[in-house]
């Protein structure tokens, strides 16, 4: 029992043995074959990207001061009634220019019309009365106090002429200065009261901005300053203009002051109520370092840039990346990209500026920045640079 108890322990020993080397093989194995195709992908050349560089460039960009501004028309009025009546004929269609003194709407005043014609017969009454009495009046037969009567009888009358053809001319609508109307707001046959509105009126050129800055930038503006504005509503145009009234008082809510500028604007595209960024230009100018901002990766941990630039010894020192089996051959460079943070400043149309973090002259891929790596490889192509200008303008303009 002893012997052939030993016996079994023997060979479960060996058999443990056995399944340990197989599975320690199998394990072996696979590890191996991780190992190398680690090995192989380390060893794999990628492709180099293609981007397109440019250099940093060095510029002197006259200091501006930034400001949030509104739009406001020169002149802008809801035209309104000022007599009851109804609305007899409309003279203008919504959104139509009109020039000053345009007659708009024309109310009904038949009843006003007639009146005049009573007066009117009632004034040459006074009139022939008048004469009699003066012709007897030189005779000596009318007394002074019947002259001054019949004078008086005619004043009366055209003053109440006077008050009739004013309240005639209340029924007719004008415009009150030159513009641009807005949508109609009153039906023929409609019953309208004194002040009711019948269209907006906006004189669109020039047109102003208010804006406001701080009370440290009190004593670097003045009236006549130029200005630059941009509108998210009319993309890719830059309007100038001219700083036209301060406002002498400071705010003590927020230690601010206001401003208004003057802009041209013959073709309407600034429109009242209008959001808008206004840049007012101050003499001093800066030496800048400027990137297109097509070149900027930006990220919550902070912006970067990929300078562009040769590796480290020549291609016949380095040994040549090893091809993958059945592989085009990868294309050789000798130019890579290193990723750089850096700290922005102000944009400018297309160029952004870079307080910290590249030199003067230093190359930077503008555009595929997500085809980059750190240390990879790159190929330049400005065969379609991106845009590098400081006012851009539209395509079509």
């Amino acid at each position: 029992m002893t012997l052939a108890r030993q016996f079994f322990n023997r060979r479960m020993f060996w058999m443990l043995v056995g399944c340990l080397v197989v599975f320690g093989g199998i394990f072996g194995f696979k590890f191996f074959g991780m190992y190398m195709m680690n090995q192989a992908m380390d060893n794999m050349s990628l492709p180099p990207a293609t981007v397109t560089a440019s250099r940093v460039q060095q510029q002197r960009w006259q200091a501006r001061l930034n400001a949030v501004g509104s739009l406001r028309a020169v002149n802008g009025v809801d035209v309104t009634t000022q007599a009851q009546g109804k609305v007899k004929a409309i003279y203008f269609e919504s959104g139509q220019s009109v020039e000053q003194g345009a007659l708009l709407v024309e109310l009904i005043a038949e009843p006003e019309t007639a009146q005049i014609e009573v007066l009117e017969a009632e004034r040459r009454l006074a009139e022939r009365e008048f004469k009699r009495i003066s012709a007897l009046y030189k005779k000596g037969v009318a007394t002074l106090r019947e002259l001054d009567q019949a004078q008086a009888s005619i004043d009366q009358v055209l003053a109440n002429l006077a008050v009739q053809r004013a309240t005639i001319e209340e029924r007719t609508i004008t415009a009150p200065f030159s513009g641009r109307l807005g949508i109609r707001q009153v039906d023929l046959g409609q019953n309208v009261a004194p002040g009711d509105a019948v269209v907006s009126l906006q004189q669109l050129h020039p047109i102003f901005v208010d804006f406001s800055l701080s009370e440290r930038d009190f004593s670097r503006v003045e009236e006549g300053q130029s200005i630059e504005l941009t509108a998210p509503a009319v993309p890719e145009v830059t309007f100038q203009g001219r700083i036209t009234a301060i406002d002498p008082a400071i705010d003590p809510r927020n230690r601010t002051f206001l401003l208004q500028a003057t802009l041209d604007n013959p073709e309407g595209r600034l429109r009242p109520g209008m959001f808008a960024d206004v840049a007012v230009k101050v003499e001093k100018f800066r030496s800048v370092l400027v990137v297109p901002r097509t070149s900027i990766s930006y990220a919550p941990y902070g912006n970067a840039v990929f300078i562009i630039r040769k590796q480290q010894g020549t291609a016949q020192e380095k040994t040549p990346p090893r091809q993958m089996r059945g592989r085009a051959p990868v294309p050789q460079t000798d130019l890579v990209a290193v990723k750089r943070f850096v700290k922005t400043g102000e944009v400018r149309g297309d160029m952004i500026e870079i307080i910290e973090g590249v030199q003067a002259g230093e190359q930077v891929a503008t555009s595929g920045l997500l085809k980059l790596r750190n240390e990879g490889g790159v190929i330049i192509n400005n065969d379609n640079p991106p845009p590098e200008q400081l006012a851009p303008k539209p395509g079509n303009s």
